[in-house]
């Protein structure tokens, strides 16, 4: 076993542990918060047996007889199996299938007996808490380590631009220069408001010539209809340089090693990542020739490409190929700012869910090993922080699905309840349990089989 694995395994594991933590005390605090009482508290599962636990005794009144209060009520535990954790909430049908309080009469510290609203804001805890988490990660972050950039005239490459950009003149490859006389330095939300608003933009192109590109007056309106279809007005141009190759697949077949740069596909050269993707495609399940250069010194090789396009190779951060700038801020500044990332992150993600209804975005779909893959080979606590922050705003959204089983399963109910003034049958509300559970196992088998399929079998 290597020590890449065991780092990783220990970066995955510690990042669960976080978010699982953040977010069942979201719960937690809720619950709290409206005097429902929780039974069990945990991070990780236990079934079978528990490696640690810790039931408060319940204070005694003048009779001697123990009187539970609402944090006494709870089992506070750790579990053996590290793969989430969960919070046992009194009066409540969860994934513990756990339907004896119902037979039993209602009692005023048990969620079934709090109004809607309440039930609807004790379900929530758990995703609005990884939100806040990622916020206040991203805001230490920048307030650290500051924000790094790459200016436009260090993109050696240029940029990469939308279809609507295309339309009006840009250039795959043009660096952008000026917006109405105003100078454009790096790619963010002020900057690229200014440009898409701009009359006359100049950019450089093929490192020699300056153009201008007048643009119409609703071209704003153009750009953001391409950006809701998920093809951002322009994006950086990176070279094709290896950070890591993916067992049994063909770069590492080949003898491709990390730090070596892609230029070309047979005939057909690749020296941005937006163009080796289309070139891939058309040698999908094949034996293509790659050139590329190591050392100085430009090598060739005949590489398997996949039945999907791909050759297995993970791409080195642009930002360890270009010179960057870093944007300091702060403790003032950080907040907003982080909370614009955190904001600007679950956006995008939102966006890219519809990729998973896909057969090509069901393919992709990963579990604990192509989680645990993109975290660094060596400890880096910018990049843990940063993974950290993006999953526990993955948390969040897939939590928020309309799913039962999952916190919006249950959200949904308690919205037709405050529509309709009547409440889903405890029956119904088993039922749609035990069928969400039961798609909730079959997507996780699927997930995890994806990854074995790939990294054992492909």
């Amino acid at each position: 076993m290597s020590s890449t694995f065991l780092l990783k395994t220990v970066e995955l594991i510690l990042a669960l542990s976080l978010l699982v933590l953040v977010h069942e005390f979201g719960h937690y605090s809720f619950s709290r918060l409206f005097g429902v009482w929780v039974e069990k508290f945990y991070l990780f599962f236990n079934p079978w047996f528990t490696l640690l636990k810790w039931k408060p005794k319940g204070k005694t009144d003048s009779n001697g007889n123990e009187v539970k209060s609402s944090w006494r009520a709870t089992e506070y535990g750790i579990g053996w199996l590290p793969l989430g954790g969960y919070c046992k909430i009194a009066g409540m049908i969860d994934e513990s299938m756990d339907t004896e309080h119902i037979k039993q009469p209602l009692h005023p510290y048990e969620f079934r007996a709090k109004p809607a609203w309440q039930r609807l804001l004790i379900m929530i805890g758990g995703v609005l808490f990884n939100f806040l988490l990622a916020i206040v990660i991203y805001a230490g972050i920048v307030w650290t380590y500051g924000e790094m950039f790459i200016n436009f005239s260090d993109a050696t490459e240029g940029m990469d631009y939308c279809e609507s950009a295309h339309q009006v003149g840009f250039v795959d490859g043009d660096i952008p220069l000026t917006a109405d006389g105003k100078p454009l330095t790096y790619l963010n939300g002020e900057q690229l408001q200014t440009l898409v608003t701009a009359r006359t933009v100049t950019v450089l192109r093929n490192h020699r010539d300056t153009v201008s590109i007048h643009l119409p007056s609703d071209f704003i309106f153009q750009a953001n209809q391409d950006a809701e279809g998920g093809m951002p007005f322009m994006a950086y141009r990176f070279p094709v340089v290896i950070a890591e190759t993916q067992a049994r697949m063909g770069a590492e077949k080949a003898g491709l090693l990390p730090g070596d740069r892609i230029l070309a596909v047979e005939s057909d050269t690749t020296p941005t990542y937006s163009e080796l993707t289309p070139v891939l495609l058309k040698y999908k399940g094949k034996t293509a020739r790659i050139s590329y250069e190591r050392g100085g010194q430009i090598h060739s090789a005949q590489a398997e490409v996949d039945s999907d396009g791909k050759l297995g190779i993970q791409l080195t951060n642009p930002t360890k190929i270009f010179t960057t700038t870093i944007k300091k801020y702060n403790l003032l500044q950080s907040v907003p700012r982080g909370m614009q990332l955190g904001w600007d992150k679950m956006v995008s993600y939102v966006k890219q869910l519809k990729l998973i209804f896909t057969p090509q975005g069901a393919k992709s779909l990963g579990g604990f090993g192509a989680i645990g893959s993109i975290f660094p080979s060596s400890w880096s606590w910018l990049d843990f922080w940063d993974i950290t922050a993006f999953l526990s705003i993955i948390l969040a959204v897939m939590n928020i699905l309309p799913i039962p089983a999952l916190d919006g399963g249950h959200v949904l109910f308690l919205i037709y309840e405050m529509v309709t003034g009547r409440q889903p049958g405890e029956k119904f509300l088993e039922r749609a349990q035990t069928i969400g559970m039961v798609f909730l196992l079959l997507l996780l088998l699927f997930a995890n089989g994806n990854d074995i399929y790939r990294y054992f079998i492909k």
